[in-house]
């Protein structure tokens, strides 16, 4: 393909970028098909063995209303998990966030130190965080409070720290120049632009937690998935529907709630 030239008003001629869309276009088709061949994925065995999902749903219909009063204990444990996991996983976020800043630390050493903690707690998996706090600190809900505080620091001490990169940085170089110190200058210039951003992630991050928790029964962390991780095991698909039920609905109430809070702030 000829590639294009511009001349500008000064006498300048330019050249138009060549396009590299084939190029990426080629390079995921052949990284797809490794994939696909390294995985054993199939669409024939998707399409034949996919409807067994549906005939899954269809046995947790209708739900088994009776097994509700054995939901509401490890419903609420579930929500507790994920309220104090969220509350204190987002307030130790903030200093690591504020240190992993490079607009605000300068030093390169501290921020690859505060940017590799993030990092690190962001790689390990949720599910096998909770599976080795059941080891240290035994089977419950305390074990998966951990893991969800883990998670939310990583996640939140991430969307931080980028936040506070992008802030306009008049206000807090104007404080500085006048003697405040940086923690003063911090808190009156940086903080209430980033603070609104803050608190929308910290409650998109809750509503996930509860999701999420659901599943940390599974290795021991408590709450309503150890009850659901029972119920598939018997083959007790009405109690499973139930208990789903009850979930999607707690994810709604806590959804329609966050989203009220989050429009506010905006």
């Amino acid at each position: 393909m000829k590639t294009k030239t511009y001349k500008l008003t000064n006498g300048k001629v330019i050249e138009q970028p060549k396009s590299k869309v084939l190029l990426i276009t080629i390079i995921i088709a052949i990284c797809t098909l490794i994939s696909v061949k390294m995985t054993g994925f199939s669409f024939v065995v998707l399409f034949e063995r996919g409807i067994k999902f549906f005939d899954l749903l269809i046995d947790m219909i209708p739900p088994n209303f009776g097994y509700l009063n054995e939901i509401w204990v490890p419903l609420m444990d579930t929500i507790k998990m994920s309220i104090i996991g969220s509350f204190f996983g987002s307030i130790l976020a903030i200093p690591v966030a504020i240190i992993a800043a490079s607009n605000i630390v300068k030093n390169k050493f501290i921020l690859f130190l505060a940017r590799l903690v993030l990092g690190i707690a962001r790689t390990l998996p949720t599910l096998v965080v909770a599976l080795v706090a059941t080891f240290v600190f035994g089977l419950g809900t305390f074990a998966g409070t951990v893991a969800i505080t883990i998670f939310t620091f990583s996640y939140i001490g991430k969307l931080l720290y980028e936040q506070i990169e992008t802030v306009n940085m008049g206000a807090y170089e104007a404080m500085e120049a006048m003697g405040t110190t940086k923690a003063r200058s911090f808190l009156n210039g940086i903080a209430p632009q980033v603070l609104p951003g803050y608190i929308a992630n910290c409650l998109f991050c809750f509503e996930g937690n509860v999701r999420y928790s659901a599943i940390l029964g599974y290795v021991g962390a408590g709450g309503i998935g150890l009850i659901l991780n029972e119920n598939i095991s018997w083959r007790e698909y009405g109690n499973v529907g139930m208990i789903l039920l009850a979930l999607f609905g707690t994810v709604v109430v806590i959804e329609v709630i966050s989203h009220s809070i989050r429009k506010k702030l905006m």
